[in-house]
């Protein structure tokens, strides 16, 4: 098993690298692997570990932390950096999780802690396996297949670091503005990755109260407390062998961050009720729209599990670093919105360019529904996009756009005739008399009747639909419902 073969391997076996200097863990991984129907060449040393990686192909490297000639890290970093793209994984001694990071911060694919849990090293090499599976075939595919749109360097840079995270087991930090398609990201990781036909599991972490979260993550058993009728299964079981994605980690109490930790850690967890703890095999991806470092050191958030999930951190662009895909973005909504063909009129293209979205792309998403809603012939206007005043980023898109287009972009949705300036109209000499004879007898009065005005417009104008008129002014369905009812406005108006 020793003797160097063809870097070929005509038979097509899977063959794997062990590098230990205890010879009977060598003995006992050899033996495990060959039992699996693997080619195994094992090494004492890394000298020897490096002569065997120049002279052939491994479907896997599976290395000691410390070795007598030097660290196994140095060995990770070395098949990381190789054209071979070849999985590493690290043994670490008991307890040793903090080695285990450093390692898959350096490139490593997983790790595994002695004494070697052989039904662990099994779904590990399974796992390795499936990785070079996936990069066979993902090299047969484009990147428009992709969940994530875009052709920006931008976007082509986050899909060629998606591509290397899904080949490692490493805890993700995804980080990125608020509708920016950090879920989307997390889930273009897991489809990449070995763990593709697996469960994946999101977790608005912001969404569950804190007396349910500990029952929600590990689970109870039947009669642990009040109302457990039967014993269920909590979020960490549910996603064994696959991902689990705790969104808007940063809102998690300190209590459960402490129990989070431990189950990272551990890679088990305890049901409520339970006396013992059972495995799980998960990968973790968390995603904030916070800046962690801040809360770590605002004491929000523990600095210990910070770096537990923080061993890669993914960061997305926000829709303004990347105005060139606003067009295939917004033709690939409209499409999955209407199921048929529907087009931007070049002056609301224009107006969106220069627009700012705060709301990243679940902004752009929640105006083009909008305006299907209106458009006419298969074709969005410019009016039919209501884009909110006050938002273009003209100054800063990089983007040549028609003037009268901008203003048009940002004017109220029913275009009113502009206001003078109250000190202005009220000061001038030729027009104070007219200004001064204009002015309303009652003031409150007067509002009252702009507001009805324009609300009534607004219902006719979405033929009385409130939720798409409440969208149309700004306001909230319930704020909406409070006016009509205070001013009275009735349906026949």
């Amino acid at each position: 098993m020793n003797q160097i073969k063809n870097a070929s391997n005509p038979t097509g076996v899977p063959r794997i690298l062990v590098v230990d200097d205890e010879a009977h863990i060598r003995e006992l991984l050899e033996i495990t692997l060959v039992k699996m129907g693997m080619d195994v060449d094992s090494a004492e040393n890394l000298a020897t570990a490096r002569h065997y990686f120049s002279q052939n192909n491994y479907s896997l490297v599976l290395t000691d932390m410390r070795l007598p000639d030097g660290l196994g890290l140095e060995l990770v970093e070395e098949v990381a950096k190789s054209n071979k793209n070849t999985p590493i994984a690290v043994i670490t001694a008991f307890g040793s999780t903090d080695n285990a990071v450093i390692a898959l911060k350096a490139g490593a694919f997983d790790y595994v802690s002695k004494p070697v849990s052989l039904d662990q090293l099994r779904k590990l090499v399974n796992s390795a396996l499936q990785v070079n599976q996936n990069r066979a075939a993902s090299n047969q595919s484009s990147a428009q297949t992709s969940r994530l749109l875009g052709r920006s360097p931008a976007m082509q840079e986050t899909r060629n670091q998606i591509e290397r995270l899904a080949r490692s087991m490493a805890p993700v930090s995804i980080w990125g503005e608020s509708g920016s398609g950090k879920e989307l990201a997390a889930r273009e990781i897991h489809a990449q990755s070995a763990r593709a036909g697996k469960p994946f599991i999101a977790v608005n972490c912001g969404a569950i109260p804190e007396a349910l979260m500990e029952a929600e993550f590990f689970g109870y058993r039947k009669g642990a407390f009040t109302g457990a009728s039967e014993e269920r299964d909590g979020f960490f079981q549910a996603a064994n062998g696959g991902t689990l994605l705790l969104d808007e980690v940063a809102d998690l109490p300190l209590p459960m961050q402490v129990k989070l930790l431990r189950a990272i850690q551990e890679r088990s967890v305890r049901k409520i009720g339970a006396t013992a703890e059972e495995p799980v095999d998960v990968r973790i991806i968390s995603a904030t729209h916070q800046n962690l470092e801040e809360c770590v050191a605002n004491k929000r958030f523990r600095q210990d599990l910070y770096y537990r999930l923080n061993v890669i951190e993914l960061k997305l662009p926000s829709l303004r670093e990347r105005r060139d895909d606003i067009g295939l973005l917004s033709e690939g909504i409209l499409q999955r919105l209407s199921g048929k063909s529907v087009t931007l009129a070049s002056n609301a293209l224009a107006a969106l360019l220069a627009y700012d979205f705060p709301g990243n792309v679940r902004e752009l998403e929640n105006i083009l529904e909008r305006a299907l809603a209106f458009a006419n012939d298969g074709v969005v206007q410019l009016a039919d996009l209501a884009l909110k005043p006050g938002r273009s980023g003209a100054g800063t898109a990089g983007t040549s756009v028609d003037e009268g287009q901008v203003g048009a972009s940002i004017q109220s949705p029913f275009d009113q005739k502009p206001v003078p300036d109250r000190e202005e109209a009220l000061t001038r000499p030729d027009s104070a008399e007219d200004n001064l004879a204009e002015l309303p007898k009652s003031l409150p009065a007067y509002l009252e009747q702009v507001e009805r005005d324009i609300i009534l417009r607004a219902l006719q104008k979405t033929r009385y639909n409130k939720t798409q008129a409440a969208e149309l002014l700004g306001v909230s369905f319930r704020q909406l419902r409070y006016q009509i009812q205070k001013l009275k406005i009735d349906e026949q108006e």
